[in-house]
Order: structure tokens, then C-alpha cells, then sequence
């Protein structure tokens, strides 16, 4: 008789593992009095390491600013981690990678943003709360609708 194995979840490792800042129109920018146009993108992926069991996630936050078209700054974050994470069925790991690992990384990836944007000279950016589970559940919603136009194969 086999025992079922206690499923595991830890944080091995949680590094920021790019950044990137660019101020183009510097200094031009810090003498212009209008409020920018903030636009915040945020991507989650997550690829599998050896040993098994190990996975690193990265959540990449892209924050740009513009005034009309003029650009005032653009800053870049792919916060990163390595979790274990072992004895799960598959859908429960996708579950795991894709809403507890990027909600573990979220508050480090604010952090780093809010800290560029410090001290590029202009006032902090503080990425809100998001709900990684709504955006799991939408991402599901759409693999299961059939493409739209898809004939069989012959």
C-alpha cells in the first residue's frame, strides 16, 4: 500500500533578476509641470529547473510614462523566484504558478518599481493589488472556448 505524499510548497530564492530604467527626454522632462500618463503592464511566466520540483517564476512589470508622446520615463522589473513545489496534481501546479507564486512576488516587484521611480527624480509609482487568480480564471476561460473559424483536420 502506497502513502499518499504530503504536497510541498517553499520559496528558495527570491531575486530581482532584471531592471531597466530609461529617462530619453531627461532633463527636458523635470521642467514640465503636467501630470504624466501612467501605463502599467504586468506579465507572469514560469519555466522548470533541475532538480525537479523546482520552478522559477518571474513577473515582469513594465511602467511607462508619457506626456502627449513625449516619453518621461520607462522602467522595467522581472522580479524572480525559485519555489519547490512537489506532489501536486498538474492542474493545482498551474494554479500554484500562476497566482500564489506571482502574488509571493508582487510586494518585491512594487518595491522595486516604486524605488526606481524614487530616484530616477520623480514621484513613486505604487503598483496596486491585483487579483492573479481573476487573471488565472480568465486565462483558463479562454483555452477552453474553441477558436473561433478552426476546421477539422482532414
Amino acid at each position: 500500500m502506497s502513502e499518499q505524499q504530503q504536497a510541498v510548497f517553499g520559496i528558495q530564492k527570491i531575486y530581482l533578476k532584471d531592471m531597466s530604467l530609461e529617462i530619453p527626454n531627461a532633463p527636458q522632462v523635470f521642467l514640465e509641470r503636467e501630470t504624466p500618463h501612467v501605463d502599467i503592464k504586468i506579465h507572469n511566466e514560469a519555466r522548470p529547473l533541475e532538480p525537479q520540483g523546482l520552478f522559477e517564476v518571474v513577473l515582469t512589470v513594465t511602467v511607462t510614462a508619457k506626456l502627449k508622446e513625449k516619453t518621461v520615463f520607462l522602467v522595467e522589473a522581472a522580479q524572480a523566484g525559485i519555489f519547490e513545489i512537489r506532489n501536486i496534481l498538474q492542474q493545482d501546479l498551474d494554479a500554484v504558478l500562476g497566482i500564489v507564486c506571482p502574488n509571493t512576488l508582487l510586494p518585491y516587484a512594487r518595491e522595486a518599481v516604486a524605488s526606481t521611480v524614487t530616484r530616477a527624480g520623480f514621484p513613486p509609482v505604487v503598483l496596486q493589488h491585483m487579483s492573479f487568480e481573476t487573471i488565472y480564471q480568465q486565462r483558463l476561460q479562454q483555452m477552453q472556448q474553441p477558436q473561433a473559424g478552426a476546421s477539422p483536420a482532414n
